[in-house]
């Protein structure tokens, strides 16, 4: 077939036509790898909600007004208000005329002078170093000795990021290796937030399910760790184990002794650990406390400080800032062998260097205002404002849902998510499988219909076998959740007898 087409392009060539052939980049000529992609938070529910939002404001009639998207942790689209200090000195930033305003308070100056003059011709359009502005890292390495309780760190062991998922996906380029039997096993939590299984697939590593304890409100079994390591290694090279705490989708915290096991465990079995704490401020309930891995690791001595291998994840998206379309994180290894890491940072030039915007705004957040700074009243009247209107909406969440007979939800103690067990009949199991669907995505694209309410079905997220859930975030305002609330609790009741 190979020589039919060179002889074709000869004649062609020599007629002086074009050759009728075939596009080179179909669906068989693709990688093979990105077809497995799958990302559920923007999936086909999300898809139609945008169709239906377009169909809204085409004077189609529906029996609802609007569609309210409870699928996504996007804080200002749902009506958050941004921090006034991130946004003032962001405003200097993109604009440094405004730095002879009166108008702005003399902290904002100098933050914005401060990172303007780290920027190439004290512009933020210019390209910054590929780890990142350098006073940016050491801020971030302050904000981490800082929150640590003293434990150093070193603004060389910190990389700047397009959002944390950056990061994510950087560190597993790196551990991502082998063929067959050798390829890299990823330890990932089920349910889990999906940017780890379609950055798994896209990568052709090896998805190796944890399952969390769903009747211990989402908790991690060292023992359930154990059964999957050791099933894996039948198949594959499990190398590194992935945590996210607070938990997405199921909002947990873990306690300091879950931590310290499963540091424990990872030295145990020689695993590369990757701690997402994007959620880190987001911690509601009581008795519940964020304790970063790497404190944790420290405090458990130099037995393990010294050996195990970790990298740490943060963002300007989540926690009281919101600030999602900026893409600012970062990420901080630990223990990574100095040749690997210099191959680390080879391969983040290869993207030039993150925005940076998003490195201004992550610099404010672990550079916040300072007593005594005046901004800094403001600053914390919006912050614990923010933080306590998430904790009441993550216990209202819990309330509400629990009233509602064949709908289970775990306290929502930390992250931005509850994810409440469904109970389905029968017959809408059997209908959603007629029809080449999931069941629980048969139950989200009913609710989208008939309420406008979108959320994302468990499925997105890997659940136990026979069981069903759904992901909605708590970020609404108060309103507008109650009014969420209640409309999913008369249409899971309208559902369960439409069924039955």
């Amino acid at each position: 077939q190979g020589s039919s087409r060179v002889d074709l392009c000869r004649v062609c060539y020599a007629r002086n036509t074009l050759p009728r052939l075939g596009k080179v980049l179909t669906a068989d000529t693709m990688n093979a790898n990105v077809k497995k992609v799958d990302y559920a938070v923007r999936g086909p529910i999300v898809q139609r909600a945008v169709q239906i939002e377009k169909e809204l404001k085409e004077g189609v009639k529906k029996p609802f007004e609007e569609v309210i998207k409870a699928n996504i942790g996007d804080a200002h689209a749902m009506g958050q208000r941004p921090i006034t200090f991130f946004r003032q000195v962001m405003a200097l930033c993109t604009y440094p005329l405004l730095l002879d305003d009166n108008k702005f308070p003399e902290d904002v100056k100098n933050r914005a002078r401060r990172i303007l003059q780290s920027c190439g011709g004290n512009s933020i359009g210019a390209y910054t170093t590929s780890q990142g502005i350098d006073c940016v890292r050491h801020d971030v390495a302050n904000y981490i000795q800082r929150r640590d309780g003293g434990i150093p760190s070193d603004p060389d062991n910190i990389y700047l990021t397009t959002g944390a998922s950056d990061g994510i996906v950087t560190i597993l380029k790196l551990l991502n290796t082998g063929e067959g039997r050798t390829r890299t096993g990823v330890m990932i939590s089920i349910p889990q937030y999906p940017l780890y299984s379609a950055s798994i697939a896209e990568l052709g590593a090896v998805q190796v399910n944890y399952y969390l304890n769903e009747e211990k409100c989402w908790s991690l079994d060292i023992s359930e760790l154990q059964r999957s390591l050791q099933a894996a290694r039948e198949h594959c090279n499990p190398s590194v184990l992935c945590i996210i705490n607070p938990g997405n989708p199921t909002g947990q915290v873990q306690s300091r002794q879950c931590i310290e096991d499963v540091i424990q465990f990872a030295a145990k079995e020689n695993l590369f650990l990757m701690a997402d704490e994007v959620y880190q401020d987001n911690v509601y309930a009581e008795g519940c406390e964020f304790h970063s891995f790497k404190k944790v690791l420290f405090e458990m001595g130099p037995e393990y400080s010294s050996k195990v291998e970790l990298a740490s994840f943060h963002s300007t998206s989540k926690c009281y800032m919101g600030e999602c379309g900026f893409r600012g994180g970062y990420m901080e290894v630990i223990n990574m062998d100095p040749e690997v890491k210099a191959q680390l940072t080879k391969l983040v030039s290869v993207r030039l260097c993150p925005p940076a915007p998003g490195q201004a705004l992550m610099d404010l957040v672990v550079n916040s205002p300072q007593p005594g700074e005046p901004s800094h009243q403001t600053f914390m009247k919006e912050r614990t404002a923010i933080l306590s209107a998430l904790a009441e909406k993550a216990k209202l969440t819990e309330q509400i849902l629990n009233t509602v007979p064949g709908i289970s939800c775990n306290p929502v103690q930390g992250a931005m998510y509850s994810f409440p067990r469904i109970t389905l009949p029968e017959r809408s199991i059997n209908e959603a499988k007629a029809k080449g669907q999931a069941p629980d995505m048969f139950y989200c694209m009913k609710l989208l219909e008939e309420t406008g309410i979108c959320l994302v079905p468990g499925s997105g997220f890997g659940q136990r076998e026979g069981t069903y859930h759904f992901r909605m975030t708590i970020l609404p305002p108060t309103d507008k959740l109650k009014t969420l609330l209640n409309k999913l609790k008369e249409f899971h009741q309208k559902f369960t007898q439409q069924y039955s």
